[in-house]
């Protein structure tokens, strides 16, 4: 067969068309079926000329405009950030005309035919005729918004439950982990590589017995989730409490797949409730150690009361019956606050009123209680406490006062009598100094007695200022001629106006007698 000649009209005919006839031709073969793909799909020519769009890829671009250059500003193409204009020779299908195969390439798009914007995952790669010859580039955009969203939606979540301070476990249908966060490392002691593969039961503290196990087990393999306290041990042997919520998964046949447990540490809580539990109980005990009335007494007239700053107090006040007509009239405020030191003044009342019954002078019944609480207080601890001898025939007064807040005893007109001053160290200090005993007191008619505990000097108002002795006596010089019960109310209500609202921050005692005739 004789060959064609390069001056034959066949031969011109090729040589003379535009290189991209061809490729038009092509793109109007391709065209109906192109537009069958749900992806985007463009192609360009050598030099970046759109040939094709299909309706997915017009959806995206539509058709104004023409050559690759153009393409960012008109068609809103930009970097995952979504405010960066994508680089025109950055774009894959720039890349793919220089001949590079560029996959899954992800671009925003923000135009007028999507306003709101969408993410797209872009494939794009060099066209070439059955001979290897470049014809252009292929650029293939398959939407991704629905994918990007919920992998964002999943890594928030994800997220959330790794940074979550409770435990979060999710075991298989048989109860073996598949993961724990971080939460659970930092609650248990145990890390991820120790746990994944094992069972929960590593956890048992030995607390529950196998009655309350299996109701937990009946319960999510029932499909229903289970709330409850569980008693657990950390990897360390400590024993922790934890808020549990297990949750049973279903797979899309309906049947149980996975279980997810969600775990928060109430150990700290549930101590606080305990000892709050506790505190309530001691403070129940201390209130019936308090003098449910005071005694009645022909010619006098005797008030006294403790206002806790907090459930437990650290105040005591006593009204004690003694031999050969005696009452001992006693306030105490032991140092530091709650339960410890209710506890401490539980002690020195049972010394107190012990010694009180065979010893007669104030300073050696203090004497005594001292020697037994110093082997009892930790170091820093101390009682300080007024004991006050009154013997009802005589009217006479004696004391001993162990570094306790002034007393006062004032005469019918409010001036100033005796000030009870202190006569040796606190209680539990282990002191050698002993001042001279003072000399009995004799009272007359309309003496008013007052003792207080530092809570009462010591109240503030917010600027600082303190209430004061000067207050106090003030207060009952002017209120002397009521009840000593209505005096002692009194002094707490004006100690709380000065306040002002601010919080009671010491307990708040003082006793009132007053002598008739």
């Amino acid at each position: 067969m004789q060959g064609h000649d390069a001056s034959s009209p066949d031969a011109a005919t090729i040589r003379d068309e535009p290189a991209h006839a061809g490729a038009r031709g092509e793109e109007r073969r391709l065209h109906p079926v192109f537009d069958c793909i749900l992806d985007g799909v463009v192609m360009l020519d050598l030099e970046g000329g759109r040939l094709l769009l299909n309706a997915a890829a017009e959806r995206i671009f539509g058709r104004e405009g023409d050559g690759a250059g153009s393409w960012p500003a008109d068609c809103g193409l930009f970097l995952p950030d979504q405010t960066t204009p994508y680089p025109t020779q950055d774009l894959p299908m720039n890349r793919a005309l220089r001949g590079e195969t560029v996959e899954r390439v992800e671009i925003f798009v923000r135009n007028a035919r999507i306003p709101d914007g969408a993410w797209y995952e872009v494939n794009a790669s060099p066209w070439v005729d059955s001979l290897g010859a470049p014809q252009g580039a292929i650029t293939v955009l398959r939407e991704t918004t629905r994918h990007k969203l919920a992998d964002e939606e999943v890594a928030r979540l994800a997220s959330a439950v790794e940074q979550t301070a409770d435990s979060v476990v999710i075991t298989d249908a048989k109860g073996e982990i598949l993961y724990v966060n971080r939460g659970f490392e930092a609650i248990t002691g145990y890390s991820r590589s120790e746990v994944i593969g094992r069972t929960p039961a590593m956890l048992k503290s030995g607390r529950h017995d196998a009655v309350f196990y299996r109701g937990m087990w009946r319960t999510i393999l029932g499909g229903d989730v289970f709330r409850g306290t569980l008693v657990n041990q950390r990897k360390n042997g400590d024993v922790y409490y934890a808020e549990q919520t297990i949750t049973p998964l279903r797979n899309a046949s309906g049947a149980i797949s996975s279980f997810v447990s969600v775990g928060k540490d109430v150990t700290e809580l549930r101590q606080a409730q305990e000892r709050e539990l506790e505190m309530r109980l001691a403070g129940r005990v201390q209130q019936r150690l308090y003098p449910r009335r005071a005694p009645s007494l022909p010619g006098f007239d005797i008030a006294g009361a403790a206002l806790p700053s907090t459930i437990t107090c650290g105040d005591y006040f006593d009204f004690l019956t003694l031999p050969d007509h005696v009452l001992g009239l006693v306030i105490a405020d032991v140092s530091g606050h709650g339960l410890g030191p209710a506890l401490v003044m539980a002690e020195t009342r049972a010394l107190l009123r012990s010694c009180a019954q065979t010893v007669c002078e104030p300073g050696t019944v203090l004497e005594r209680v001292d020697r037994a609480l110093l082997e009892d207080l930790e170091s820093g601890s101390f009682v300080t406490l007024l004991l006050a001898r009154l013997d009802v025939h005589a009217w006479t007064l004696t004391y001993a006062n162990a570094g306790h807040p002034y007393g006062y005893v004032l005469d019918r007109r409010g001036r100033l009598r005796h000030t009870l001053e202190s006569t040796r160290a606190p209680l539990g200090v282990d002191s050698r100094v002993h001042l001279p005993e003072p000399q009995p007191i004799r009272l007359a008619g309309g003496d008013l007695l007052v003792l207080i505990t530092d809570g009462v000097l010591e109240a503030q108002e917010p600027g600082g200022e303190f209430f004061g002795a000067e207050r106090v006596l003030a207060l009952v010089r002017e209120h002397r001629s009521r009840p000593a019960r209505e005096i002692l109310d009194q002094l707490f209500r004006v100690v709380a106006a000065f306040r002002q609202g601010a919080p009671q921050t010491d307990d708040l005692t003082a006793v009132i007698c007053k002598v008739g005739r």
